[in-house]
């Protein structure tokens, strides 16, 4: 049996679009060329791969057979690929990772990062982070290990503990107040980081993906972060906020590329320089 790397390709763009003139595009060939590519696929492995009388063109049994492993195939050479790459020149390459919204610390790592590899190529995510890794599309990811402690599936590497503080703009009728309560907050709207389980207890009434300073600045909202970056630190009394507990987590068993192992180290040498219980030096 022959099996065509481009083919798979072809197939995993058809499994996403669910429409032949969709995939084709999406891939760059013609739905006439497209199609063929689809049916020698078929010839090779000796089976029909989709239903084509379906609307949404349903994979078979054997058609998801095929797509299992069409994944970590291509996902597989695409590493192979990078990693070879990698080697040969550790400056070139791709890395991809991701960093939950509030992880500042990364900022800093990857600003050191790309100035001892100016060429590489990073592509950072902030989303949906577990998934992707298990997908292959991330090689490993910082935010908090909640979730991912005690899962075989993958490997916690602990940092420092952050804890979190609350922050408003100059000039709010908090900022001047020398204690805050509880029932104080409750009279301003409460703004966190997305995906933060640490914070889920506060019932915020907004949740950023980003932009969480510049939207304290700009408004009457409470911001929860690990720093202000310029805003007012408010003294708040009675309210108990567990700590961040972020980890550098990537698929177990499965090795980094040289990339991948140089943000890490930049990761740790940030982790180790900084005091994770000061908060004036964290970044949102």
């Amino acid at each position: 049996m022959h099996i065509d790397l481009r083919q798979l390709r072809h197939l995993l763009a058809l499994a996403e679009h669910r429409s032949f003139v969709a995939a084709a595009g999406s891939v760059r060939l013609s739905q006439s060329a497209f199609s063929r590519s689809i049916q020698a696929l078929e010839h090779s492995v000796g089976c029909q791969l989709v239903d084509r009388a379906s609307k949404d063109l349903t994979p078979t049994r054997q058609g998801l057979v095929v797509l299992e492993h069409a994944r970590r195939l291509v996902s597989g050479a695409h590493q192979l690929s990078n990693e070879i790459r990698q080697f040969n020149d550790l400056e070139t390459g791709e890395l991809r990772f991701g960093h939950a919204p509030a992880s500042g610390l990364v900022t800093r790592a990857v600003a050191g990062f790309v100035g001892r590899y100016p060429k590489a190529r990073v592509c950072v995510q902030t989303a949906e982070l577990g998934k992707h890794l298990l997908a292959d599309k991330l090689e490993f990811f910082v935010a908090d290990s909640r979730g991912f402690d005690g899962d075989s599936a993958f490997q916690v590497l602990r940092l420092k503990p952050r804890a979190w503080q609350f922050f408003v703009r100059h000039g709010h009728p908090l900022a001047e107040q020398a204690r805050i309560t509880q029932e104080d907050l409750k009279a301003w709207p409460l703004a966190i980081s997305a995906g933060e389980p640490s914070l889920v207890e506060l019932g915020a009434t907004i949740e950023c993906a980003e932009g969480l300073q510049a939207l304290v600045a700009g408004s009457d909202a409470i911001g929860v972060s690990h720093d202000g970056g310029g805003l007012v630190r408010l003294q708040v009394s009675g309210v108990e906020v567990p700590e961040a507990r972020y980890a550098i987590v990537s698929r177990a068993r499965q090795r980094l590329s040289p990339l991948a192992e140089a943000m890490v180290g930049e990761i740790l040498l940030v982790d180790q320089a900084e005091d994770g219980a000061s908060l004036e030096r964290m970044a949102v």
